[in-house]
């Protein structure tokens, strides 16, 4: 899963770059799909839930789709940054959470 992380991580920098967006965007947004923590504050199952939400592919997968079909430069930008992430976690073992608990994953106990 570590190496399947990683090369998510790399397609998505090299098509960024491939597109030629914007760097210092790419690093403004980069984390933005860890503000799911913030719910874990406020309830720990929602917590798990909103953050497995936003640390799947299906997400970014879904936007992509609609930014080839609407043409929205903006939303693939904005995929491809999200799907960086996803696989950023993944390669350094963050995986998707069990309810109630921020440190169990169906990857390993973080």
């Amino acid at each position: 899963m570590r190496v399947e992380g990683a090369a998510v991580l790399l397609a998505a920098i090299l098509v960024y770059g491939y597109l030629d967006y914007s760097w210092w965007v790419f690093l403004l947004l980069l984390l933005w799909p860890d503000i799911a923590i913030l719910v874990y504050a406020l309830n720990p199952k929602a917590g798990g839930v909103a953050y497995n939400l936003l640390h799947t592919t299906i997400g970014p997968l879904l936007l992509l789709g609609a930014s080839f079909a609407f043409s929205w430069p903006f939303a693939t930008q904005f995929a491809l940054i999200w799907f960086a992430h996803i696989g950023m976690d993944r390669m350094v073992g963050y995986g998707l959470k069990y309810p109630g608990n921020f440190k169990e994953t169906h990857l390993q106990k973080i």
